[in-house]
């Protein structure tokens, strides 16, 4: 058996009790020193673990990139964090798809593959693409479904919502009608919610005007953004999302 050594310091603590317990021994202790003594001390409150913050990840076109935005504060990825209490990264880049190359060359499925695979978010949101308009569309399928299983691939534990093309001029452009309807029911093939702009309404003869600024090569300005987070959030707060989240009813 290996042999214990004590160090000094707990020998000294040895002698310095028992030191005291023989004073103690030899002079009478009061009643209130002997409550003192032998009072039971008081347990401190554990600090509270703070509740965790989800993490959205965002991942798009100029749209997303907040192009005509202010800055990125004021895009719709971070405002519709804001909005939800949610930590937020947003990847855009303007002009990409999953059919069209960006300013920088990247499509979607390129992009997805140079994300950090430690990022862990638990919401992922791909928007867009009203920049497959002029590509052929019968490529946009088997695209789209292999960037959403990438994106199951690289982050398995994170919940996956498709948010289709919104318009950037009206009336909204036939192919772009087109992508809205391919991503939808191809979503609903895969089982992912899809949130369509379009079919939801959100720009109208009415309002249009006030969100998308036409001298920015008709993106959404910071009006625009603010309008776009609220009816997002509105979106994802409907939806099963964040089952690590949600407290579990006993």
């Amino acid at each position: 058996m290996p042999r214990v050594i004590r160090s000094a310091t707990a020998l000294c603590g040895v002698v310095t009790v028992l030191g005291a317990l023989t004073a103690c021994a030899s002079t009478p202790l009061s009643d209130a020193e002997a409550t003192a003594r032998w009072q039971v001390p008081t347990t401190a409150s554990p600090t509270p673990t703070p509740d965790p913050v989800p993490l959205m990840l965002v991942f798009g076109d100029s749209w997303t990139y907040g192009l005509a935005a202010t800055d990125a504060a004021h895009a719709y990825p971070h405002l519709t964090g804001e909005i939800l209490g949610w930590d937020v990264d947003a990847i855009g880049e303007n002009g990409s798809g999953y059919l069209h190359p960006g300013q920088n060359g990247g499509f979607y499925g390129t992009r997805v593959a140079e994300l950090d695979p430690d990022l862990e978010p638990d919401i992922i949101v791909v928007q867009g693409s009203i920049n497959d308009r002029g590509e052929s569309l019968s490529a946009l399928p088997r695209a789209a479904k292999a960037v959403w299983q990438a994106f199951e691939h690289t982050y398995p534990d994170a919940d996956l919502v498709v948010l289709g093309p919104a318009p950037s001029v009206l009336p909204i452009e036939e192919n772009v009608e087109k992508i809205d309807e391919a991503l939808s029911q191809l979503a609903a093939d895969e089982g992912l919610d899809y949130i369509s702009p379009i079919a939801e309404g959100w720009l109208t003869d009415d309002n249009i005007g006030d969100y998308i600024d036409a001298s920015a090569a008709n993106h959404p300005s910071d009006a625009g953004h603010a309008y776009l987070a609220e009816r997002l959030a509105a979106d994802l707060s409907q939806l099963d999302l964040l089952s690590p989240f949600v407290a579990v009813e006993e």
